[in-house]
């Protein structure tokens, strides 16, 4: 089996430059590159060398956006998660609820600023970005579903 070691650090890396707490990009750059179907909590403490406070909140930050799930192991008394199917999608989907607050968020600002002035017009510029994601985000998953199932 290949050393994954520094390709899963590299990821970790990219996934904290895009937002995620350092402790949470290396778990989930864990359970990406895991040659098993599933891992425990003290597995990723032992491998990533960080507190099992550090791999809890990570595991249950993860869980919460749908990314892992906790899995049935027979015969083990720990806690087994793994990847979950579709997690990128299952994601994206999730994200909806965020995408319509900051829309909302955008659409109180322009009342509050007044729609002509520049603060208005920039929050105007931001209530549209977010309305057309919203908008489009349920079909470009759907379309990503139908051509992910078309492939295999």
């Amino acid at each position: 089996m290949a050393d994954t070691t520094d390709a899963a650090e590299r990821m970790a890396l990219t996934l904290e430059r895009g937002g995620l707490q350092k402790a949470t990009a290396r778990v989930m750059a864990a359970f990406l590159f895991t040659g098993n179907d599933s891992v425990t909590a003290p597995e990723l403490v032992d491998q990533l060398g960080i507190s099992s406070g550090s791999v809890s909140g990570a595991v249950r930050m993860l869980s919460t956006v749908g990314l892992i799930e906790r899995v049935p192991a027979p015969g083990s008394r720990r806690e087994h998660y793994r990847l979950r199917e579709g997690a990128w999608a299952t994601l994206m989907s999730s994200q909806n609820g965020l995408v319509q607050a900051m829309f909302e968020a955008a659409d109180e600002g322009i009342k509050a600023a007044g729609g002509e002035s520049p603060a208005g017009r920039r929050l105007a510029e931001m209530r549209d970005f977010y309305g057309f994601m919203f908008r489009e985000l349920p079909a470009l998953v759907e379309r990503w579903r139908t051509e992910r199932h078309a492939d295999s």
